[in-house]
């Protein structure tokens, strides 16, 4: 079988591509009956691939992930570049917004490919069906996850697709009940799937139970996130790369460090009238430096541009900052290298994340560029451990042990261990998450779950912010059936 990454598939009897349609649902086509279809493993393994491709639209949640924290500046050409993603940097974003309308388009188009192959599970016997469904489910709880972080109350359908029409009776679920299913959904995936697949790129054991645990994280449930992610510490196969500074490139994908990647690949067909049909990382263009001339890198459109504030939150020897950050002045001094300035410009830019060159021979490379999102690193997974372990008052001596295996691959020593306990502690793994994690579409999150985003994020009003909006014509096609997120 293929490596999943190059597999392109529009699968016509699942769904239309809803990317630039007028509603959430996908809608069947018309050319096949779904009853024809699912009669073999490979018709499963084939809806399985529809069902991963929507992974490679989460690009943009990654990025404003970041944007709307405290970590980086939207940037761009101009203040009117995007204005959604301008809205959302400035905490200003309204119903109307289309970055959002594209997140809930997406995520819902990945669920209704999940539903799909759950709706016909029982169709077909073949060797192997649960690995299959497993991995159906993973993704059923990914999108589900997303949807929940980024708008609480969510439309709640399991095994069966949501179709034309289905608009005017459902009702939004509350988070709780969506959570409730998405554990679910983890827990069948994380007893049913290997730690090593056969394929790169396909779901293991392990990111089932790593997102688990962060479900359980973000719910406040921090003894069962503390159980299930030490399971996955102690049994997984998983481990720190020896060297952070090689990390993010494109050699060395797929790590022992990757519990979790999204698979990019620089093939031809994207366009910015359809960022979702890329195949390829579109937020590697979007995070570029403007007008580049110079070794190593190439151009972008400078968005997403780290803040002095975060810059100043790395220690002063913490040679992470290199690989994650890069200084654009100091580089150009070094190198005679060239660049131009957009908005917003802080002489940052998210290193782990901008276009090098060669990094794709086809088309347009900022539309294109292969380099894998590491959705699930170890480092989080050893994070979030220790901050379930401490936030539950379960054992902080464990916490001290997964946060110091973190800050030892950093330095290089146990010199910066950290030995501190309770609030002391829990400090120091929010800040070892900030600077280990920038860049990777976190911040945003950690900070909400956590109730320190108002007094982190300028801008952000409590009782408002901690959702973004459902996006108004969503509403408008229920009928106004749904009531808006509160402040909106």
């Amino acid at each position: 079988m293929k490596n999943i990454k190059y597999i392109i598939l529009l699968l016509v009897s699942a769904s239309t591509i809803i990317a630039c349609s007028d509603d959430f649902v996908d809608v069947e086509s018309q050319n096949e009956s779904s009853e024809n279809y699912f009669n073999s493993e490979q018709d499963y393994q084939d809806a399985l691939i529809g069902a991963y491709d929507l992974l490679q639209s989460t690009y943009l949640n990654v990025m404003l992930g970041e944007i709307a924290s405290d970590n980086t500046l939207a940037g761009g050409e101009s203040a009117t570049d995007v204005p959604g993603i301008q809205q959302i940097d400035d905490m200003i974003h309204t119903p109307n917004n289309e970055q959002l309308r594209s997140i809930w388009g997406w995520m819902f188009a990945g669920v209704n490919r999940a539903n799909y192959i759950m709706e016909f599970q029982n169709k077909t016997a073949f060797s192997g069906k649960e690995n299959v469904l497993a991995q159906t489910r993973f993704l059923r709880a990914y999108y589900y996850f997303e949807l929940v972080k980024w708008f609480g109350d969510v439309p709640l359908v399991v095994d069966q697709r949501f179709l034309f029409g289905d608009q005017f009776t459902a009702d939004r679920t509350p988070k709780e009940q969506v959570y409730t299913q998405i554990e679910m959904d983890l827990l069948y995936a994380a007893e049913n799937l290997p730690y090593v697949q056969t394929q790169l790129g396909r779901v293991t054991k392990g990111a089932a139970q790593a997102l688990l645990g962060k479900v359980y994280l973000y719910q406040d449930k921090f003894g069962a996130a503390a159980l299930v992610l030490e399971d996955l510490i102690n049994s997984g196969p998983h481990d720190l790369v020896a060297d952070y500074t090689t990390l993010f490139e494109n050699d060395n994908e797929n790590s022992i460090e990757s519990v979790f990647e999204v698979q990019y690949a620089d093939l031809e067909g994207a366009g910015f009238g359809c960022l979702q049909c890329s195949e390829g990382n579109v937020a590697v263009g979007f995070n570029g430096i403007r007008n580049y001339n110079g070794p190593l890198f190439d151009s972008g459109f400078s968005f997403n541009v780290p803040t002095q504030e975060v810059v100043d939150a790395f220690e002063s020897d913490d040679p992470r900052i290199d690989t994650a950050i890069l200084d654009i002045n100091a580089w150009a001094t070094s190198t005679g290298a060239t660049f131009g300035t957009g908005n917003e410009h802080t002489g940052y830019y998210n290193r782990k994340y901008i276009a090098r060159q060669g990094d794709s021979n086809i088309g347009d490379q900022n539309l294109t560029n292969p380099n894998n999102y590491r959705a699930i690193r170890y480092a989080d997974v050893l994070l979030m451990a220790a901050e379930a372990l401490n936030r539950g008052s379960i054992a902080d001596d464990r916490a001290q042990n997964y946060l110091n295996l973190v800050r030892q691959r950093a330095f290089g020593d146990m010199d910066h261990n950290i030995t501190s306990s309770g609030s002391t502690l829990t400090e120091a793994i929010y800040n070892e998450r900030r600077v280990e994690l920038v860049g990777e579409g976190h911040r945003f999150f950690d900070l909400v779950r956590t109730g320190r985003a108002a007094s982190e994020i300028d801008g952000f009003m409590s009782g408002k912010h901690e959702v973004f909006p459902i996006p108004q014509i969503e509403i408008e096609l229920t009928g106004n059936r749904w009531s808006q997120n509160t402040g909106y």
